[in-house]
């Protein structure tokens, strides 16, 4: 039997059309070939099992192996295989109406190609010259048949010599990817695409350091595991296993995972996996990529977006379904109703370990908190399923390391802590240390004070008060511990306006000039035993500030100077001490009695170091100037 003929598409272009635009996804050949081996292969299992093949399965690894010498690469089987006429039918036949309306439509697609016309077998030729295909049916009496084809429409169909059943593929690499004749670069293709394929796939032999050097033993060399972690029973499995394969996914990763979710759905989709939460520290984008995604136990991809929402990119592990939609590629997602569904579902279990660790063991969830608090505040600012649950177990932590939830700290502090017109105020603090002087005075009004020292704490104290009728929260030292929380009418600052002008000239003539800083001098009326000079910032531009570091489109916020007020206590002693000595002088006298005032420069300078912004020179001159005034 020998039959020439040409491939059922409507023009000669079709290998040109494939080697240009798949180009840029040229390595993926290897795993459509493979996958389509896996194909045969469990075909023949399957028919074995309900009895139509009778014969010895055998040996049913797939073997992959290089010919440097005749430039090949070949894949091969012992699955079903095909007969002339399925041969004819499924390598033969592809569905392409017109040329132009392929190129039209996908000329800036390369990767929607492959899938849409059913072209996985002929990304061989992305890399290849010429492919053969050596095949023997599993049925009786079917001849072994030999197809080849050399990038062109035209291929060639003959009887050939093959004793066993299945299929070999047979590339003539090109000389522009001589890189797939090359053990490592197939072997990192090979481990990349079907480390957890359920067929065995066979690259070359084992190796063992013998005599100073590896050499190649008898035993083959299967570079994939069959039955991986996630395809298993949970039942069966024990803490060891789920971080022994967080490992062999992760090589380079040294922390344990905090925990895991071991997905297994069969309805209304089909979905497995392993999820871990890792221990998140601070740069979002680091930890993306992570979950890798099968199909069926062959790897698509490790960009997840589509399939998952984007909290829950942070997460590592694997997602395996076969009803997500892929192109021939398996490398870019279609969206469609299954995939809303498996998303919701993914974040539906996420949320629901999440609250059964915390109902269960509150004091272990709290261990891991910190590990915890990006990603669930992450979920609570992107996605609103998730924001209903993760409100109910979403932690706040106070400067004394207690924590609590968001119903647990209203409780706390709606008694102490709601001003004059019912809101409830959260007093917080950025940094323990820089901002001490502000926390003490705090909590010797009484006042609890929340820790707000995360990537993403800015941003999701936003979200609650907008989630949360008559609730703000307040930076410490954002205003003097006397206006944090307002409860009554504020007293009346008794200064004249000329009074106010000359004591703002004062003051401000001995602040420091800081590049990007503005200050701004307020008087308050504050009671004899309040500070006399304090410096805080306003919460609305600092946030909106801060804010800018982290969202994109609020840049100009981040360009703006650094507004700080100074508070003038009028009520004072050694303020109205200033305000006496002054009255009557002329404008230009009042920065000579400033510089000399060293009373002043002390007040000045310790409501600066109260603010941990008195450095350098200025501090060496406040420690000399303390002690003469000893």
């Amino acid at each position: 039997m020998e039959k020439e003929g040409r491939i059922g598409v409507t023009t000669e272009n079709i290998f040109p059309i494939i080697k240009k635009f798949l180009y840029s996804d040229h390595e993926i050949f290897l795993r459509e070939v493979i996958s389509n081996a896996v194909d045969a292969t469990q075909k023949l299992k399957t028919l074995a099992d309900k009895g139509e093949f009778k014969g010895e399965l055998g040996d049913l690894s797939i073997r992959v192996s290089i010919d440097k010498k005749a430039k090949t690469l070949t894949i091969s089987d012992r699955g079903i295989g095909m007969t002339a006429e399925e041969l004819d039918k499924y390598i033969n036949q592809i569905a392409l109406s017109s040329a132009n309306e392929f190129l039209d439509k996908y000329k800036d697609s390369a990767n929607a190609i492959i899938g849409h016309f059913g072209l996985g077998f002929y990304s061989t030729f992305m890399v290849s010259k010429k492919v053969e295909i050596i095949t023997k049916s599993y049925k009786e009496d079917a001849p072994a048949i030999k197809w080849s084809c050399e990038g062109t429409p035209d291929y060639k169909i003959e009887e050939a010599e093959k004793k066993d059943r299945g299929t070999d593929v047979i590339l003539y690499i090109d000389d522009e990817n001589k890189e797939f004749l090359e053990k490592e670069k197939i072997e990192s293709l090979l481990k990349k695409y079907c480390r957890f394929l359920p067929i065995p796939i066979v690259f070359g032999k084992k190796q063992e350091w013998k005599d100073g050097k590896y050499v190649e033993t008898d035993e083959d060399n299967i570079i994939n595991n069959t039955n991986p972690l996630w395809k298993r029973k949970p039942s069966e499995l024990k803490d060891e296993d789920y971080l022994n394969f967080y490992h062999e996914l992760y090589p380079m990763t040294f922390d344990e995972p905090l925990f895991w979710i071991h997905l297994n759905v069969d309805y209304p989709f089909h979905l497995t996996g392993i999820l871990y939460f890792p221990r998140i520290k601070s740069n979002l984008d680091l930890q993306k990529n992570k979950i890798q995604l099968y199909c069926n136990q062959v790897f698509v991809t490790d960009s997840v977006e589509g399939i998952v929402p984007e909290f829950l990119t942070l997460l590592h592990g694997v997602i395996d379904s076969p009803d997500i939609p892929l192109n021939v590629s398996r490398s870019y997602l279609q969206s469609d109703k299954n995939v809303k569904k498996i998303s919701n579902h993914i974040t539906k279990k996420v949320a629901d370990k999440l609250e059964e660790i915390f109902k269960k063991d509150r004091s272990q969830f709290e261990e891991k908190w910190e590990g915890l608090k990006l990603f669930i505040q992450y979920g609570m600012l992107t996605e609103e399923k998730f924001y209903e649950r993760a409100v109910k177990f979403c932690l706040l932590k106070n400067i004394d390391g207690k924590y609590f939830t968001l119903e647990e700290y209203k409780t706390l502090i709606e008694s102490n802590q709601t001003d004059k017109n019912g809101t409830l105020v959260y007093l917080y603090a950025t940094n323990k240390d820089d901002q001490y002087a502000f926390i003490d005075a705090a909590k010797e009004k009484g006042y609890d004070v929340l820790l707000m020292d995360g990537q993403l704490d800015i941003p999701w104290m936003g979200l609650i008060e907008h989630k949360f009728e008559k609730t703000r929260f307040v930076r410490v030292d954002s205003d003097t511990v006397e206006h944090l929380i307002e409860k009554e009418e504020t007293a009346k600052v008794e200064l004249s306006d000329k009074e106010k002008e000359a004591l703002s000239e004062i003051v401000k003539s001995q602040l420091p000039k800081m590049d990007k800083t503005e200050f701004v001098v307020e008087f308050k009326a504050l009671g004899e035993t309040g500070k006399p000079i304090q410096i805080t910032q306003d919460e609305f531009a600092r946030r909106m500030k801060d804010m800018s570091a982290i969202q994109p489109g609020m840049s100009f916020y981040g360009e703006m100077p650094d507004i700080y007020q100074v508070v003038v206590n009028t009520q004072h002693p050694l303020i109205k001490e200033i305000v006496s000595e002054t009255a009557g002088k002329e404008k230009e006298e009042l920065i000579p009695y400033a510089s000399e005032n060293k009373k002043l420069k002390q007040m000045i300078d310790l409501a600066l170091l109260s603010n941990n912004m008195l450095k350098g020179e200025a501090l060496s001159d406040f420690i000399k100037r303390s002690i003469d005034m000893m």
